[in-house]
């Protein structure tokens, strides 16, 4: 598999997929049609799909232009509006990329939104706005305990796995992970690193999953470092993870 990143307004990222040596793309979230289409024509490939996760406008925006000028069939979650969609997605549904023989896994995701999903395959989470690279999706429509439960279904994903966030959101992100667990010396280290590649212009994304096991507060619901912090801003035990998410949440919400 080859994932090309395509970037669109201040942060967004437009993911396509596909293979080494082969013309066909699946095109994921394409927020806005115009960097999509350069890239298409500049580097000759074919969309032959479209891949969306939730139905915001930063991420479906450029879907009824693409599929007037290309044809392409829309897929999309089931539970939510989506332009265009011509097949609605669930958890277990797999999706076929034509060309590349390719097979993506759909994951039920909802918290960011009530509908959200996720794909997966060949190593390769493309996890819209539920998993950001140490961090996760506002609360906009779901609950706490639906986003952990989906965090959780991607944390059991293997280490290796790369995380393709719809996002640049990383240095902000670890600027709050710091202050909820300041001891944690590997999310130091990786704020330094992501640091340096800002500087540079150079994106963070993607991401092992190791890595965000390690240094993501969302996925660390569970550790005793990050309750105690959690349990101290909150002035009041915590009974679940999902209660400890619930208030991370609304502890960086706070902040931004």
């Amino acid at each position: 598999m080859k994932v090309h990143q395509l970037k669109a307004f201040d942060d967004n990222y437009i993911w396509l997929i596909g293979c080494e040596g082969r013309p066909e793309v699946a095109i994921v979230d394409p927020g806005d049609e115009e960097p999509v289409i350069d890239y298409l024509e500049s580097n000759g490939l074919i969309p032959v799909l479209i891949l969306i996760t939730h139905h915001h406008g930063d991420h479906t925006g450029g879907v009824t232009d693409l599929v007037e000028r290309y044809g392409v069939p829309v897929y999309g979650p089931a539970n939510e509006r989506i332009p265009a969609l011509t097949r609605s997605l669930s958890q277990g549904d797999r999706v076929n990329i034509d060309g590349c023989d390719l097979t993506l896994q759909v994951f039920d995701t909802p918290g960011h939104t009530r509908g959200h999903i996720c794909y997966y395959g060949h190593g390769a989470l493309f996890s819209g706005d539920t998993l950001f690279t140490a961090g996760c999706g506002r609360l906009f429509e779901g609950t706490a305990e639906q986003m952990y439960h989906s965090l959780e279904q991607l944390r059991a994903l293997p280490d290796e796995t790369l995380l393709y966030c719809a996002h640049e959101y990383t240095q902000a992100n670890l600027r709050f992970a710091r202050v909820a667990e300041p001891e944690n010396e590997e999310i130091a280290a990786r704020a330094a690193e992501v640091e340096s590649l800002r500087r540079q212009h150079r994106p963070t994304v993607p991401a092992a999953m190791a890595v965000e096991k390690a240094t993501n507060p969302f996925l660390r619901s569970h550790q005793p470092s990050l309750i105690a912090a959690a349990e101290s801003f909150a002035r009041r035990p915590l009974n679940t993870p999902a209660e400890v998410l619930a208030v991370v949440r609304h502890w960086k919400d706070t902040l931004d």
